[in-house]
């Protein structure tokens, strides 16, 4: 009986051993990976086959990335890996979408295998679905077979966020990137792309204080950022200043934040009435980015905050909103039946904040203004000066929309 339980152990630990190597072996599948900064993503990716390594078993991590591998990367990253070696959209990529890139992939891509092709250039499949989706301009590129650089790679990002997400502020971003010793060496349109890839959290400099302008891109590095990208987890967090009050971080559509950097107190403090504004609304309103969205109901803010697919997206029937990069203040109307009741609180706690000891003389303008719109009445644009402000309405009497944009005077 002892032989056998020593045998019986001795099995144990041989199948113990074996089971560690085949998990060491499946964590680190290239003898060039392993110890890499980079070496659970790489086996990551990989093992969702958004890269490959060589047939001689190496990665060649620090080897730099070409312009159409890098695409192709990018439009897997954005799919699920089968069981039966399949792919589709992931979900959440597909609601992050505007309706015409849904409808782009639904009907012109309704047969994409997400494979190479097999006559002609291999990566067309991949860059002409990327360009389609408006994820890049294939004219600004002579060459897909080129090195990936560190503002090619900000670029490509730059405009993927566009149409998935939401573009952070853009003096915040600028203000950050300015720390870089080397960003004056990009031009001024690269520097807008690098500056928000590093907002994001998505892309980050060097510890020698330098960004990496015209540097390439290595295999590692773009699976890096492209994990970053599709997983918002995984992003090195930017948080406000704590000594400049006038940052702040404020929530977005889909329960992301994003920091804002308000020109004056004036208009930080115009934030906070945004919030008051909208607890008079209950639970029909919606405080996103520096915009307050007031809804008739809660279907209306259901059908805004989470869209059925294929649904057409409700408007909300008032906007107040702030414009931190134009230091403009204003109200967006649509004067369905009911609307001007139903949110006349909430705008004159925000227009008495604005115009304080004016605030009637503009309350009185304005809903006169509303009731001949609403009554069909030919209106046309109007503009006068309320204490220390310019107020400028603007109509569109298709739609009964009264536009009023509020900025102090320039004199």
């Amino acid at each position: 009986m002892r032989h056998l339980t020593i045998f019986s152990l001795i099995i144990a630990l041989l199948f113990t051993g074996s089971a560690t190597y085949a998990q060491e072996q499946q964590a680190s599948p290239f003898k060039d990976v392993k110890g890499h900064w980079a070496e659970k993503t790489i086996n990551d990716m990989v093992a969702k086959e958004i890269l490959d390594g060589y047939p001689n078993g190496t990665f060649q991590p620090n080897q730099p990335v070409k312009v159409d591998q890098f695409i192709k990367m990018l439009m897997l990253s954005y799919t699920t890996l089968h069981q039966n070696g399949e792919r589709s959209w992931s979900s959440s990529f597909l609601q992050s979408l505007s309706t015409e890139n849904q409808t782009i992939l639904k009907q012109d891509y309704r047969y994409y295998t997400f494979k190479p092709a097999t006559v002609g250039y291999w990566a067309k499949p991949y860059i002409d679905v990327a360009s389609d989706l408006h994820f890049l301009n294939k004219s600004r590129y002579s060459d897909f077979q080129s090195d990936m650089t560190r503002e090619n790679v900000a670029e490509i990002i730059f405009y993927t966020l566009q149409e998935t997400e939401f573009l952070e502020d853009g003096q915040f971003s600028q203000q950050l990137a300015q720390s870089y010793g080397d960003l004056m060496s990009a031009t001024e349109r690269e520097q807008k792309f690098i500056a928000e890839a590093l907002v994001k959290g998505i892309m980050q400099g060097y510890p020698n204080g330098y960004f990496g302008v015209g540097d390439k891109v290595t295999r590692a590095e773009s699976l890096v950022i492209l994990n970053r990208l599709t997983d918002k987890a995984q992003r090195i967090v930017v948080k406000p200043s704590e000594t400049n009050k006038l940052q702040l971080s404020v929530p977005t559509v889909g329960g992301g934040s994003k920091v804002v950097i308000f020109p004056d107190q004036r208009m930080r403090d115009a934030y906070d009435t945004l919030k008051l504004a909208g607890q008079l609304r209950g639970s029909n309103q919606e405080l996103s980015d520096t915009t307050l969205r007031l809804f008739k109901d809660q279907k209306e803010k259901n059908s805004f905050t989470t869209p059925a697919p294929g649904a057409d997206k409700l408007q909300e029937e008032t906007a107040l909103w702030l414009d931190p990069q134009y230091n403009t203040y204003g109200i967006t109307i649509q004067l369905r039946e009911g609307t001007l009741a139903r949110n006349q609180e909430a705008i004159e706690v925000f227009t008495n904040f604005l115009f304080g000891y004016n605030a009637a003389t503009f309350s009185n303008w304005f809903k006169e203004v509303c009731t001949d719109v609403a009554a069909g009445k030919a209106l046309s644009s109007k503009k006068m000066t309320i204490g220390e402000d310019t107020v400028d309405i603007r109509i569109e009497s298709a739609t009964k929309t009264v536009i009023v944009s509020i900025a102090k005077n320039k004199s």
